[in-house]
């Protein structure tokens, strides 16, 4: 494990970027939110970056490396459950998200930032790193499973996908979730690792309003953004009347 600074945004300026803020949202909703973004961008019909803070309902994804063989129940299971399971673009296997959890969508122009890959998700790992920090939580990177974690049980997870330089997909922050499901998986791939939370680290529970104001503040500060706050209406407007139908209000 180590803790290690982010180099990533340090000599850079600031710019503006459009900031917004979702309740609950499904999960396939965000994701064509996003897509719808992403698409924007690389037409230009949509210059600023465009960052999405939201929770999920209950949602199992599967990324690149996804496979069902790490969900250890049955589909018959889930269905009773309400919970469904989706194979998306983003790097990365198999993982949970809920309420409780914190997610982080920046969708960003890497080339623009003159970022690498690499560099981006150490980035994404600082802010959480930052975050957990503010709450008395010290929390370590793991250069061979990216994330951060507390001993051996992670924290925080990151899956991204990138377009034409356009990254989207990114973190999530686990806060007050109910870690169970985590146990009908593999998380991300990996067999007998642990899955914490700051209300389990720290046996009280978090508001999640307090997180989300401190991760917009990292967020600013570690890759230098000017966070313009937007809603999903003007994000339409400010691409230029792109159509994004994806039932969010």
């Amino acid at each position: 494990m180590e803790r290690r600074p982010c180099p990533s945004s340090l000599g850079r300026q600031s710019q503006q970027a459009h900031y917004v803020e979702l309740p609950l949202t499904d999960y396939r909703d965000a994701l064509e939110l996003q897509r719808s973004i992403v698409s924007a961008k690389n037409k230009h019909t949509l210059d600023r970056d465009v960052i999405l803070i939201l929770e999920h309902s209950a949602v199992f994804t599967l990324g690149r490396r996804g496979g069902r063989d790490n969900l250890t129940v049955s589909e018959t299971f889930l269905d009773k459950k309400g919970i469904s399971v989706v194979h998306v673009e983003r790097g990365g296997d198999i993982t949970y998200h809920g309420p409780g959890q914190l997610i982080g969508y920046p969708v960003i122009n890497l080339r623009t930032l003159n970022l690498s890959v690499t560099d981006y998700v150490s980035g994404l790992e600082e802010i959480m790193l930052r975050t957990a920090a503010d709450f008395g939580v010290t929390a370590e990177r793991n250069p061979i499973n990216r994330g951060i974690w507390v001993g051996g049980s992670k924290l925080g997870s990151i899956g991204i996908c990138v377009r034409h330089g356009v990254a989207f997909h990114g973190f999530a922050f686990n806060v007050n979730l109910l870690l169970e499901p985590f146990g009908w998986i593999h998380p991300c791939g990996l067999k007998n690792v642990g899955i914490t939370s700051l209300t389990k680290a720290l046996s009280r529970t978090i508001p999640m309003r307090q997180v989300r104001q401190k991760i917009r503040h990292h967020l600013s500060a570690v890759f230098r953004f000017e966070l313009i706050p937007m809603k999903v209406a003007d994000i339409h407007d400010a691409a230029k009347k792109l159509v994004l139908e994806v039932g969010i209000k």
